[in-house]
């Protein structure tokens, strides 16, 4: 697979989904990879187990390759909450959040603030249109912050945040934390302004759950604790008993068991594919779904309450109707997969979604509207 063409005729799933913000339906090639690991592992042959555990070094280094970064401060984790929990518990001072951020960020980090006794403090703010901007976040900053926890794209509405005008604003003294879940693969940025960034192959990637990563630059393992660090997470390697060593010095002091070498099978195959395409191939390929979307929506009278500049949104699209329930009811029955959360229905495309798809949106909210029309 080399290229955006090849990438984009890997979708066989059914025409009708447009879901890939909630979770992405396994890729061909990471169905493959799966059932041959499984094999070798059914064999129980040390060559064998061998093999597959070499999925979770080229795991590291493909994540790796994709954030720019070094393999060996990538770690897999068995979710990007838990790449969370690793950085936020490890924290002290004050700790920039946004209130509508997706819980994995705001659950953890009060969870974590408990724990340390508020040695950690949440520092919440809460911008009139939920978007993390540099100017939502300056009326924050104060001496007593030490960090900012903010998702690069916005679950609900698919903003993007600005990385590099966020690091420039907080300065090289404090650490950007980025929940990368709806933009790694898919967003061609440069995450050199970040500090950690976590991240999950089961909706993008197209790998399934359990694939999730957490990178720790050197920055961060200075300031960080590794305060869930495991067996795996030492400065001794390999088992060790009868005495407890230090954390390692390495970002590996941030992982508390051995991974999953099925997962992280699945998140090697997943990153190579996005790798293969190409990341800015990808993100135009989207870009051009959501462009799409926007105009059916707009066409048909239904309100978007998601950025329109390409520069400021992903793949999410919210429609925000005055009857939320009606049209994610009448989308279902015309055969569409989207999230209905609120007061949004929430419509994601991805590079491989096909016109039929979207012609399919394009009946249904034509039929939603005309349905609208009769009843008022």
């Amino acid at each position: 697979m080399s290229t955006i063409e090849e990438y984009v005729g890997t979708f066989d799933n059914e025409s009708g989904y447009l879901n890939w913000a909630a979770f992405g339906p396994l890729s061909p090639s990471v169905r493959e990879e799966i059932f041959a690991d499984a094999d070798l592992l059914g064999s129980g042959r040390p060559s064998s187990l061998s093999l597959v555990w070499e999925r979770v070094g080229q795991a590291q280094e493909l994540v790796a390759e994709l954030l720019g970064a070094e393999a060996d401060d990538v770690t897999l984790q068995p979710s990007s909450t838990q790449g969370l929990m690793h950085a936020l518990y490890g924290m002290t001072g004050a700790v920039i959040a946004g209130t509508a951020e997706f819980p994995s960020v705001s659950l953890t980090l009060e969870r974590a603030a408990a724990a340390s006794n508020r040695a950690l403090t949440p520092r919440w703010v809460t911008p009139a249109d939920g978007r993390m901007t540099t100017d939502a976040v300056a009326e924050a900053l104060d001496d007593e912050v030490t960090a900012l926890a903010v998702s690069h794209v916005d679950f609900r509405t698919g903003f993007r945040a600005d990385l590099p005008a966020l690091r420039e604003l907080i300065g090289p003294d404090r650490l950007l934390i980025v929940d990368a879940v709806q933009s790694f693969g898919v967003v061609d940025v440069d995450y050199a302004a970040a500090d950690v960034v976590v991240g999950h192959g089961y909706k993008w990637l197209r790998a399934g759950r359990g694939s999730g990563f957490a990178w720790f630059s050197p920055r961060a393992r200075e300031r960080i604790t590794p305060v869930l660090s495991g067996i795996t997470g030492t400065v001794v390697p390999g088992l060790v008993v009868d005495e407890l060593p230090a954390p390692a010095a390495s970002a590996q002091a941030f992982t508390v068991s051995q991974p999953d070498t099925l997962a992280a099978g699945r998140l090697a195959i997943g990153a190579r594919d996005i790798r293969d395409a190409g990341v800015a191939a990808i993100e135009a390929r989207i870009a051009e779904h959501v462009d799409t979307i926007l105009e059916i929506a707009d066409r048909h009278g239904i309100a978007v309450s998601s950025p329109r500049d390409r520069a400021s949104r992903a793949g999410i699209v919210a429609l925000s109707p005055e009857e939320p329930a009606r049209l994610a009811a009448a989308l279902a029955n015309a055969g569409l997969v989207v999230t209905a959360r609120g007061s949004s229905v929430r419509v994601a495309a991805h590079a491989g979604t096909d016109a039929a798809t979207l012609q399919l949106l394009d009946e249904a909210l034509a039929a939603f509207g005309n349905e609208t029309f009769i009843s008022a």
